[in-house]
């Protein structure tokens, strides 16, 4: 095998693996986007239609179709121009090495224990809240828009945000590694036409960010007190304390969790005290 042969060889699965890395970085962001789905189904359907009417030889659907395809990519960006350019700007908020802050193993513990105390505390006091807590896409877009904060989480200040009449208690909490960024951010609210009416404008904003980001959006009703979460593109709600704990915990998890000894000697005489 010549070095020709090879170079080429190189630069075709070089050419397979830059193509395939772009499939699924694209899917993996529109993934979550319930417009930018719909959209895609929509395209799949009409590929689906023509290539029937053309296996039956229905002329008139099949000329119909050609405008479609022909006139259908310029329709789509002028008709949903927003939901692009929402899913291209999610593109690039991305951060390719990871999270701005992976939090050790205590200071996600005492994260999770503040919020939860905060959750308790709302939710058996009726008490309307939003709080999210960012993870790999910034969300500095609606950071900027907020009053800043900057301070280290505890349930204290957390209640205190959202209590009736204070000035950023209609707004949401933005989290960022184990600090409390702002409050008072206004998040767009789902479209999405198969959630229930009944939900309130804090619910559909807890989606929205769920559908565009990958944060995780925590939900108390002022209404009722039940709690939910918003991660992924949906929304659990009413949930239990337990569950809402547990859920919490699994998904602030690292990705890759990284194991090493901080002192060797401990580890040593735990292993001798076995």
């Amino acid at each position: 095998m010549t070095l020709t042969t090879i170079w080429s060889l190189f630069t075709k699965i070089l050419d397979i693996c830059i193509v395939w890395f772009l499939f699924y970085f694209i899917l993996k962001n529109i993934r979550n986007n319930v417009k930018m789905v719909l959209i895609v189904k929509g395209v799949l359907l009409v590929i689906c239609i023509e290539i029937i009417s053309k296996i039956l030889d229905l002329y008139t659907v099949g000329l119909l179709l050609e405008y479609v395809v022909e006139w259908g990519p310029l329709a789509i960006i002028v008709i949903f121009q927003p939901e692009i350019r929402n899913m291209l700007e999610s593109i690039g908020r991305t951060q390719l090495l990871g999270r701005h802050k992976v939090l050790t193993g205590d200071e996600r513990e005492k994260m999770i224990s503040e919020i939860m105390k905060s959750i308790e505390y709302l939710k058996r006091n009726r008490i309307g809240a939003l709080i999210v807590i960012e993870r790999d896409v910034s969300l500095q877009d609606y950071i900027n828009r907020a009053t800043k904060i900057y301070a280290d989480i505890s349930s204290e200040l957390l209640s205190n945000l959202f209590f009736p009449n204070s000035p950023l208690h209609d707004g949401g909490v933005i989290i960022q590694g184990d600090k409390i960024t702002c409050a008072g951010a206004v998040f767009r609210t789902s479209m999405n036409p198969s959630v229930s009416k009944k939900l309130g404008t804090r619910h559909r904003a807890a989606l929205g960010i769920a559908e565009e980001y990958d944060a995780i959006a925590l939900v108390v009703s002022e209404e009722t007190g039940k709690i939910s979460i918003a991660v992924d593109g949906e929304l659990h709600y009413n949930m239990t304390l337990d569950d809402f704990r547990m859920m919490l915990i699994d998904e602030l998890k690292p990705k890759t969790e990284v194991f090493y000894d901080s002192n060797p000697e401990e580890v040593e005489s735990e292993d001798i005290h076995e």
